[in-house]
This record gives structure tokens, sequence and C-alpha cells, in this order.
């Protein structure tokens, strides 16, 4: 299954999400690419990667067609494997405007591959530009990672309107695998109340696990660790475990 993290706000949990998404479903017996799409790097960063050995990264396949497994490298978590994100990324719109079949680039880059992984995550920038609209033309599935806040709850339905609208234009987008709230804080009362908004509109496509605001989660990516290496029994690691068996649960679905 190739699913794609998405959400075009900035600040929702996205990267942490989809690092230890991936770190949460690779084992020694089930392997797991993580492809990192966005030119800051933050997943790469987050897994250990310096930042002046992010190359060659995700771009390469994705302009240049060079092979996507000499890109491809290992990280220290057993069964995951990492394409880095680069700086090489950031006009990405430029590079892809004029190349044949631009929105399908990454589906095409991935298919030697596919059958390598179990699952092949794909963090994405906080866009609906070219990267991730590739994203969606590649994936099975997609995530939205979502604050409960009011300006994150309007911005989640211009993102669902926006997908749909690339739907209508080339036809096949992944499906929506499910929205996971994140940094769910509910010392706020708005926070109650926009997360059950959330729920009640959309109902059964809203992830059961909820990730809380936890300071384990933000402090391991600066020791380029998943939160299972750096703090197992903290809550943050106890909800991407949920999380990650609610997502082999609805792959399961999905496929069947």
């Amino acid at each position: 299954m190739i699913i794609a993290l998405v959400n075009n706000k900035g600040g929702v949990g996205k990267t942490t999400t989809a690092v230890n998404l991936a770190g949460g479903l690779a084992s020694k017996a089930r392997r797991v690419l993580l492809i990192d799409l966005d030119s800051q790097g933050s997943a790469s960063l987050s897994l250990g990667v310096a930042r002046d050995a992010l190359s060659p990264s995700s771009a390469a396949p994705l302009f240049d067609s060079v092979p996507i497994r000499s890109a491809i490298r290992q990280t220290a978590v057993a069964g995951l494997d990492l394409l880095t994100g680069s700086m090489e990324l950031a006009n990405a719109d430029l590079v892809l405007a004029d190349m044949p079949g631009r929105e399908s680039r990454l589906k095409t880059a991935l298919a030697p591959i596919r059958s390598d992984y179990a699952f092949i995550i794909m963090d994405c920038p906080p866009s609906l530009s070219l990267l991730p609209i590739n994203a969606l033309v590649a994936a099975d599935g997609f995530i939205v990672p979502v604050v409960p806040h009011y300006l994150a709850l309007e911005g989640l339905v211009n993102l669902m309107n926006a997908v749909d609208r690339v739907r209508e234009g080339i036809g096949t987008v992944a499906t929506l695998l499910g929205l996971v709230l994140t940094l769910v804080d509910y010392r706020t009362r708005v926070a109650s109340e926009i997360a059950a908004m959330i729920r009640e509109h959309y109902k059964g496509h809203v992830f059961r696990t909820e990730v809380r605001v936890n300071v384990r989660l933000t402090e391991a990516p600066s020791f380029g660790k998943t939160i299972f290496d750096y703090a197992a029994a903290s809550t943050g690691a106890e909800a991407y475990r949920h999380l990650a068996a609610e997502v082999l649960q609805r792959c399961h679905k999905l496929k069947n």
C-alpha cells in the first residue's frame, strides 16, 4: 500500500505522523519506505540524516529519471528505508511544469520498487502543488492530519474540495484512508468542540486514535529517532502504535 500524508496547512503534525507511522509499521518482517517530498527535509532530519547528506534525494528520480533504488538508503530502524527530501525540491513546480506526464512522475518512479515494500509512506509539503498531486496520483490512500483548531477546520474543508477538483481533473487519485486528530490539547474548550465537529461531519473517516500534545514527540526528532526508539513508554508512542494498527485495518478493508 502506498499512503500519502497531505494537508495544505503547515504545523499540523504531518511530518511527525509520517515518521512515526512509518516507524510503527516497520519491522523485521515488514519493509516500509518513507519518502520525504518536502524541500525542508524534515522527515529525513527526524531520522538522523545530516542536512549536508540529504542528496541524492527524491528529486533525483522525480526530475532526472535516476533509478530510484540508487537514492534509497537504510535507516537505524529495522525494516525502514528512506528516500530523503532536499532543497532540490523547492522549485518542483517549475521543473515539472513542462515535463510530459507531470502529475504521474512519482507513480512512474515508484513502479520498479512497489513490490519491495509492504508500505510506502509519503510526507508531502504543506500545499496542493505538483508534488502533493504526484503523491495523490501515486498513492492508494491518503491520510490527513488535522489539529482541532478553527482555522485548521476551515483549511480541511478547502483541502477536501481541492482533492475533489484534482480527482475530476486527472480522473484517478488516492482514496481517503482517514483523518487523524493531532496536537490535541483538551485543556482548551475549543479543542473539544472542534474535535466533536470534525467527528460529527466526517464520521467513520476519522481515526479513533488521537495524538495528544506530548513533549516526547517534540524531542524525538532532535535525537534523530522515532518516538518508539526515543520514548517507547510515552503517550505519544502509544498513540502511534494504535494509529498504525488502525491503518493496517483500514488498508486491509481497502484492498478487499
